[in-house]
């Protein structure tokens, strides 16, 4: 299967069913290789449920350092879900010419942002990372004739490690970190998503990092307030999630879109997670700086 270059301009019209409908699809990419001399972790793994995928609305940079019900909420959901063996990670702020997946096996934690708190800038998260899970995914994306290569220098941007500090603080899951081609639409990173939702059984942790609202003009950093408009819109596309998967894709349907996302980034890795579960929860809901939306989801 091969995605589109261009934003589809009708995602409701667009085919969003995952590679699995297909009696005759591909086999589906899968990471046992990468484990197949472990006997303990082979042995582990048929008897723990499937992990889900997620979507994380991290926030600005200060998630980090935060205690908020959001934080709190990611917490929860490290100490309630098994152990993963890796994470599979796509954050809004590693977008790229093609597609990359990370095999830096010592990934550096990267401030990649200016003008907050000093305490931020001495923040270290340093969660190893899995070159041969890395290196495995992309070989089994090439050979689905999609173009795909390894970077073996990617640090973690705040994208990564910003919300990853409260859901497995102690950095001790391997992070693959795999990027948003700048070509990408919401079709795009669901059938993504799709290709990568078997390693969901081989207890991989796979998650979209951006937030369901973004509008950095927007933002109150001290105010209480609420912006209706962005509300109102992850109400809709959260209604959308539920009931008609088409339409959430074809997202920019939605009235003044632009007023909550001027650009795509930080919502894509949303399809990225949908396509991967499908079948979404709410986990958390919330509002920060007066128009950043907080939501985090799950996907079984």
């Amino acid at each position: 299967m091969k995605y589109p270059k261009h934003a589809t301009p009708n995602a409701s019209q667009a085919s969003h069913q995952r590679d699995d409908a297909y009696p005759n699809s591909p086999a589906p990419v899968t990471a046992a290789g990468v484990w197949a001399d472990d006997a303990t972790v082979a042995s582990q793994a048929t008897n723990l449920a499937k992990l889900p995928a997620l979507f994380i609305s991290h926030g600005a940079p200060t998630l980090a350092i935060e205690q908020s019900a959001t934080t709190s909420a990611l917490a929860r959901i490290g100490q309630n879900l098994p152990v993963p063996r890796a994470i599979i990670i796509m954050s809004a702020h590693w977008q790229s010419a093609k597609l990359e997946v990370s095999s830096n096996p010592q990934p550096k934690t990267w401030h990649d942002f200016s003008g907050f708190s000093p305490e931020l800038y001495e923040l270290q998260y340093p969660a190893t990372g899995h070159p041969a899970l890395a290196e495995t995914i992309a070989q089994q994306l090439t050979a689905r004739g999609i173009t795909c290569s390894v970077n073996p220098m990617r640090a973690s941007d705040h994208g990564v490690w910003a919300p990853l500090r409260h859901l497995y603080p102690q950095a001790d899951v391997p992070i693959v970190q795999i990027s948003l081609p700048q070509h990408y639409d919401s079709v795009a990173c669901y059938q993504l998503g799709a290709q990568l939702t078997r390693l969901r059984e081989e207890q991989i942790l796979i998650i979209g990092s951006g937030n369901i609202t973004h509008n950095l003009q927007a933002l109150r950093w001290q105010a209480d307030s609420i912006d209706q408009t962005a509300k109102d819109f992850k109400l809709w596309l959260l209604q959308q999630l539920k009931t008609d998967i088409p339409t959430a894709l074809d997202w920019q349907q939605y009235p003044d879109y632009k007023d909550i996302h001027p650009s795509d980034e930080h919502l894509l890795p949303l399809f990225f997670a949908l396509g991967a579960g499908q079948r979404v929860s709410v986990v958390h809901q919330s509002m920060a700086h007066h128009s950043l939306g907080m939501d985090i989801y799950r996907f079984d």
